[in-house]
C-alpha cells in the first residue's frame, strides 16, 4: 500500500518584515511627538518680523517672513506686526480761549521692520497703549492750545498738519512710522456752540441789513440817474425850440386837423368857428 502524501500551502512569514516596520512607524511617531511638543520650527508671518529670544534675551537682527530652526526650550520667537495699523482715540485738550475740545482723531502707523527687536525689548507688544495714545493725547492738548476754538474749525487742515508733525517726532524715538493723521471730529461745550450759531445768525442778519443798504441806494442812484437824463433831455428840447420850429408844428397840428375833418361844421350854439386858413396848409 502505497503512502498518502498530504500537500499543504505553505504560508509566508511575516516574522522578518514586521518588526522592522513598526520600528520605522515609531520612530516616525517620536519625531512628530518631539516637533509637536518642542516645536524647534517657527512661522514668520507676512507683514511680521520676529523677534528672536534667546531665554528671554533679545536677539538681533529680527527674523524675516517664512519658515526658521531654533533650539527648543533655549529660543522663542515673538511675531511683531509692520504692517499698517490704524488706531483711532478721543483727546480732550483747551483751546487758547480756553474752550473745552473734545478730539476724535485716526492715525495709519507702522513699526519700523529694522527696529522691531528694540521696540520689543523697550515696550513690548501692546506699544498701541503704552506709546501711541499717550502721545496722541500730548500732541492734541499742544498744538490745541495755540488755537482759539473758532481758529479749530476755520483752520482745521493747518492744526492736522501740525499735530501730525508733533506726534511723528513723538514716535520716531520708538521707531514708529506715522502714515496719516485725520481729525475726524472736534467737540466743543453746548454754550459754544450756542453762541457759535447766535453768531452765525447775527452774521446773516447784518450781511441782509447791508444787501438792502446796497439795493437802496442803488435804486436811489437810478433815480437820480433817470431825473438827471430827463431834466437834461428837457434842457435840450427847450435849446432846439425856435420860431421855425414853432411854425413847422403849427402847420402839422393844421394838417392833421383837416384830415379828421369830415366836412361838417360843429352844431355849437354860440360861440365863434374856428378859422382854418387853407392857403398857409401846403
Amino acid at each position: 500500500m502505497e503512502p498518502e502524501i498530504i500537500l499543504t500551502e505553505k504560508k509566508p512569514s511575516f516574522s522578518f518584515i514586521q518588526p522592522q516596520f513598526l520600528k520605522i512607524a515609531l520612530i516616525v511617531f517620536l519625531l512628530l511627538l518631539l516637533l509637536t511638543i518642542l516645536r524647534p520650527l517657527v512661522i514668520v508671518p507676512a507683514g511680521h518680523v520676529g523677534v528672536k529670544l534667546n531665554f528671554g534675551a533679545v536677539q538681533e537682527p529680527p527674523l524675516k517672513e517664512g519658515i526658521h530652526f531654533i533650539v527648543p526650550i533655549y529660543q522663542k520667537v515673538a511675531n511683531v506686526d509692520c504692517r499698517v495699523r490704524k488706531a483711532e482715540h478721543h483727546a480732550a485738550a483747551a483751546s487758547k480761549d480756553l474752550q473745552t475740545v473734545t478730539s476724535m482723531v485716526a492715525v495709519n502707523y507702522h513699526v519700523s521692520p529694522a527696529s522691531a527687536a528694540n521696540l520689543y525689548q523697550r515696550v513690548g507688544m501692546d506699544y498701541e497703549n503704552t506709546v501711541i495714545a499717550p502721545a496722541i493725547q500730548e500732541s492734541i492738548k499742544a498744538v490745541t492750545a495755540g488755537y482759539t476754538a473758532e481758529e479749530l474749525i476755520t483752520k482745521r487742515a493747518e492744526v492736522a498738519l501740525k499735530t501730525s508733525e508733533v506726534l511723528e517726532r513723538k514716535l520716531l524715538d520708538y521707531h514708529i512710522k506715522v502714515d496719516r493723521f485725520n481729525i475726524v471730529n472736534f467737540e466743543f461745550s453746548k454754550e459754544f456752540n450756542k453762541a457759535i450759531e447766535e453768531k452765525q445768525t447775527a452774521e446773516q442778519r447784518a450781511l441782509k441789513a447791508q444787501r438792502d443798504l446796497e439795493r437802496i441806494k442803488i435804486e436811489a442812484a437810478q433815480k437820480v440817474t433817470r431825473a438827471q437824463a430827463e431834466a437834461e433831455s428837457l434842457r435840450i428840447q427847450r435849446q432846439e425850440v425856435t420860431p421855425e420850429l414853432l411854425h413847422l408844428r403849427e402847420i402839422e397840428n393844421q394838417r392833421l386837423a383837416i384830415e379828421k375833418w369830415n366836412g361838417q361844421l360843429p352844431r355849437v350854439s354860440g360861440g365863434a368857428i374856428p378859422f382854418i386858413d387853407v392857403n398857409k396848409v401846403e
